[in-house]
């Protein structure tokens, strides 16, 4: 394995584990939602770091699949929160 990818791979884990906990402990649904989209970044960066210093794109459709999935994600949580806080209390 390469060096510059382990060590890549080594800084994203810490962020990833930073930001399950925050999923887990986020006080509101909008920190957990932002904790996800943070989270699925990350492993976006990961998989296009391991592209560029491999040089192959065999895990590009990954890529395009978890990018869809957070834009879906964000949009289905921007969704119910705007639902949710228009309803008269």
């Amino acid at each position: 394995m390469n060096p510059l990818l382990l060590v890549i791979m080594i800084v994203f884990a810490i962020a990833a584990i930073l930001t399950v906990i925050r999923i887990v402990i986020g006080p509101s649904i909008l920190d957990r939602a932002v904790a996800a989209d943070v989270l699925l970044t990350e492993v976006m960066c990961v998989l296009g770091a391991d592209m560029a210093i491999n040089h192959h794109t065999r895990t590009l459709p990954v890529l395009m699949v978890v990018a869809a999935v957070g834009v879906f994600g964000s949009i289905s949580v921007a969704r119910y929160v705007a639902r949710r806080d228009n309803t008269p209390s």
